[in-house]
């Protein structure tokens, strides 16, 4: 093959050696208009499997970069006067301007043609030339530009101004350094990468950039390769604890915002697109030339495996493409929790040092145990130490893994922090739940949560979802559901919540297994909203409400409330989320009256919170409310988080206990952004900035389906409770056999006594058989790898 490759970087250099090693027939040219020397930035840095991935591709390179690796294990967090560490992390460094010279003379070697400084050919005479051109020109490629129709990028500018520098003080480990001035909180983010030399980046949100007056120091714009003299002496002093007295240098420094880079498809013919070109990933987790040189082996792997371009290039992106939207989703996990940080400016130091190690998801309370076990330990030690004040028994203040700490909800005592979230089970008979209700309710009480939550219990039959869903609007139904509390009182520590709600313009639809939103084909009902604006095309247009309408719906929700109370609930929850009556009256998107109920934000909370001041009345002032939200429409124009936050803030105003906080389901063209976890910052910020001012309780919810995922958001201040639903019909169990997972037995799950017997984990099969002994002395235990960086005949830092 004849291949162009555009841009000279790590990417575009580490295909060439690949390929041209897998078939040294290939004729490959990389055109790069820099000089061989020339690079932004100062050092990269490497995860373990990347680094396997480039040993197991080509050893020479590997043993090239190995050569030059500074290595260490230690991860720094100095906050508030503190400096917390974690170990066992692993990473390697090198000169990024070294890296380059190891991949350019390997292409030397391999025959590979480089030309610098000068422009590569036309793009029509390149591709007519070629039988691939690969553009890896960077987060600004000409090339995506070139063919946008069939990229269909999009570039998301972010909020925080950073600048990259690099220094003669050689650290010792990953050093993040948070400060908080006058002006905002301002961080540094830096590594070694060399015996000689680190690089750190300086990074503040804009408006504590503009705050600091860092917009009026150099001239806007700085001409090409001219770096902001001014503000790296000011970014110097701020942070000369940590850099010393050591010399700081720049390479075309100046302060830039992050753009990350997504595009539809990455490929247009005999193009293909290639690292930052096709997609870029926040520098806070490392990622920018790891992502390029994985996708350099991935396609030099691929045209060698397939026997034509196009089905080459189809497999790159398909064996690509979720690597990269899961590294993506990391990145910006981790960008956003940078951009906010200011919210958790009030944790407790070892809080915020868990909290920023696994910002990004990609760490977690499990996996943090595995690198360094006690730091782990410290926090889980703080942990129940801050809890223990709000609890008399001793038992409470015993480490234990987050999720099994108990919990206060307004004056409700939980014994640990799992939610049975609601789930819809469409199997009521006419409004009536069933003995389905009773095993399905049951059967999660007796697994362990500490608290389980109904389905969405609808206040009259027109204010059904489906015909299969329940309701308590009369006294039968009230009977059956005093069953089904009395057996989970009666059975478990759990408690139990009714959510009540309506479903608006969402109602009259088939059983979700039949058609999930999709109307009954018969016998439909009327559906009702705050304007006359259908859910989808294909749903019934609602009839607006009256406001003598209104009025009957409120002492419907305060009718159902009152039986609620008589049939011994615990907990109820008004649901003013995904699309039904109130959560309809929220969103301006299925809002647009213009009386007092539509327009403004506050207006459009008016009846949903004349809704909960009414059954606030009605409910026992001892026992909590709580309100389900959806913090996002997942579409232009809808709720977001900043309402989001406004909106929580509303209901802790008017006495709610707790803020369920769920997304979306308001509108059928919604383009909501799944992922592990994928709610969780929104109840992250409802948690830090409203949950702290009312101090009410947050609920995440949304794809939590782990243990580990648990831990990881309670002890990182993310929430308070976690609603954890689909996980729960897979095992109604779940919490019990949490708790055998991880060795724990204590005051946050009991064991029902008919299920003590298998309260132990049970054998795997004969790999769990004893092992005879064939070592003649032991190895030691192994403890936390704490290896810094320290280079031969430099000093200590």
């Amino acid at each position: 093959m004849r291949i162009a490759v555009i841009g000279g970087g790590p990417g575009g250099l580490y295909f060439s050696a690949l390929a041209k090693q897998l078939d040294p027939r290939h004729e490959i040219i990389v055109w790069e208009r820099n000089a061989p020397d020339d690079t932004f930035g100062f050092g990269v840095v490497f995860s373990d499997e990347t680094l396997g991935g480039i040993e197991h591709a080509d050893t020479e390179i590997f043993h090239a970069m190995e050569r030059d690796f500074a290595r260490w294990d230690d991860i720094d967090v100095r906050y508030r006067g503190s400096t917390l560490t974690s170990g066992g992390h692993g990473f390697a460094a090198m000169s990024r301007k070294r890296l380059l010279h190891v991949l350019q003379q390997r292409c030397a070697a391999l025959r590979v043609r480089m030309r610098h400084q000068i422009e590569a050919p036309g793009l029509d005479r390149l591709v007519a030339e070629h039988d691939l051109v690969i553009a890896s020109d960077g987060a600004n490629s000409v090339v995506r530009n070139r063919f946008a129709d069939s990229f269909q990028p999009s570039l998301q500018t972010h909020a925080c101004k950073y600048i990259w520098l690099g220094t003669e003080r050689v650290f010792d480990a990953f050093k993040f350094d948070i400060r908080d001035t006058p002006y905002g909180v301002m961080q540094l983010h830096g590594y070694p990468y060399s015996r000689d030399a680190s690089t750190f980046i300086v990074e503040m949100h804009e408006d504590t950039w503009y705050r600091g007056g860092f917009d009026q120091l150099a001239p806007n714009p700085l001409l090409p390769g001219v770096s902001d003299e001014r503000s790296i002496e000011v970014v110097s002093g701020l942070f000369t604890e940590v850099l010393g007295n050591q010399r700081v240098f720049a390479n075309n420094s100046k302060w830039l915002n992050f753009t990350t880079v997504h595009c539809e498809s990455w490929r247009h013919g005999n193009v293909v697109l290639l690292g930052d070109a096709a997609h870029t990933a926040h520098f806070s987790i490392g990622s920018g030339t790891k992502l390029a040189m994985e996708d350099a082996l991935a396609l030099a792997a691929c045209l060698h495996e397939h026997p034509d371009t196009g089905s080459a290039l189809a497999e790159y992106e398909r064996e690509r493409r979720p690597v990269v939207a899961s590294t993506q989703r990391a990145a910006r996990a981790s960008l956003e929790w940078f951009e906010n940080i200011a919210q958790y400016t009030h944790q407790e130091p070892i809080q915020f040092a868990f909290n920023l190690l696994t910002r990004s998801r990609r760490v977690t309370y499990d996996n943090l145990r595995l690198r360094d076990s006690e730091f782990v330990a410290d926090t889980d030690r703080w942990f129940a130490t801050d809890q223990a004040e709000h609890w008399p028994d001793p038992a409470h203040a015993e480490p234990s893994p987050p999720m099994f700490q108990p919990f206060r909800l307004g004056e409700l005592e939980l014994p640990n922090r799992v939610v049975v979230s609601p789930m819809d089970m469409y199997s009521a008979d006419d409004g009536m739940p069933t003995d389905f209700h009773l095993v399905h309710l049951g059967s999660k009480a007796l697994g362990g949560a500490g608290l389980v939550m109904t389905e969405m219990v609808c206040v009259s039959e027109t204010g059904r979802i489906s015909p299969g869903c329940a309701c308590l609007c009369t006294p039968d139904q009230e009977a059956q559901w005093r069953r089904i509390v009395d057996f989970v009182h009666q059975h478990s520590p759990a408690r139990v919540g009714i959510q009540l709600g309506h479903s608006g313009r969402k109602g009259s639809t088939k059983l979700m297994w039949d058609g999930i939103d999709e109307p009954l084909p018969e016998d439909n009902w009327e559906v009702v909203g705050p304007s006359p604006l259908p859910y989808s095309p294909d749903n019934q247009t609602p009839r607006e409400l009256t406001g003598s309408e209104l009025a009957a719906i409120k002492d419907e929700f305060v009718a159902s409330a009152r039986a609620a109370d008589r049939a011994g609930f615990d907990v109820l929850e008004l649901h003013c989320a995904h699309g039904y009556l109130l959560s309809s009256f929220i969103s301006p998107l299925s809002n647009q009256r213009i009386d007092g109920y539509g327009g403004s934000l506050r207006n459009r909370l008016r009846y949903p919170l004349e809704v909960f001041d009414a059954i606030r009345e009605a409910w026992p002032d001892e026992r909590p409310m709580t309100v389900r939200i959806s913090a996002t429409d997942w579409y232009d124009g809808g709720i977001d988080a900043d309402d989001a936050v406004q909106i929580a803030g509303a209901f802790a105003e008017h006495g709610a206990a707790g803020i369920d906080v769920s997304t979306g389901q308001v509108v059928k063209a919604e383009r909501p952004a799944y992922g592990r976890s994928y709610q969780t910052p929104f109840a992250d910020r409802i948690r830090n900035e409203v949950g702290r001012k009312y101090g009410i309780a947050v609920i995440a919810v949304g794809a939590i389906s782990s243990y580990d995922d648990l831990n990881s958001i309670l002890l990182a201040g993310r929430a308070d409770l976690c609603a954890v639903g689909r996980t729960h019909l897979f095992d109604p169990q779940w919490t019990l056999h949490a708790a055998a997972d991880q060795d724990y037995s204590g005051p946050g799950v009991r064991w029902p006594k008919q299920f003590a017997a298998g309260s132990r984990k049970p054998r795997g099969g004969r790999a769990e058989e004893p092992k005879p002994r064939l070592r003649l002395i032991r190895d030691g235990e192994a403890g936390t790898a704490h290896q810094r960086w320290c280079p031969e005949a430099m000093p200590l830092e």
